[in-house]
């Protein structure tokens, strides 16, 4: 069960990385209403994984696959410029994000009757 909530957090991710890129890009009624909707799903994901696992830890990984992504849509669809220092410090956020998640203890869960 705590995989999938896991894979909740990690889909809040990609469309933190939608909202993300639609409030600098949207230029349309069209594309703010997608943003908004990610905006939604995005929250409603995050709010759904926090209630089974550590809120700290899920939110920190869902910040850092956020930056991540949204580093990497500029970068590839937009192209943002790309530097040592930036692939550097986009690796150390990964392997932060990698051991927060693995080094935070988990709750049990409680069976509900």
């Amino acid at each position: 069960m705590k995989n999938v909530q896991w894979l909740l957090v990690i889909i809040a991710a990609i469309f933190e990385v939608g909202w993300a890129t639609g409030l600098k890009y949207a230029d349309s009624i069209g594309a703010w209403v997608l943003t908004i909707v990610a905006i939604i799903i995005s929250f409603g994901l995050l709010i759904i994984a926090s209630t089974r696992l550590p809120t700290s830890t899920v939110y920190a990984v869902f910040v850092g696959l956020g930056t991540v992504g949204t580093v990497l849509v500029d970068i590839f669809y937009f192209g943002a410029g790309v530097n040592v220092g930036l692939i550097l410090f986009i690796a150390l956020l990964v392997t932060g994000v990698i051991g927060l998640k693995f080094a935070t203890k988990e709750k049990k869960e409680v069976e509900r009757g």
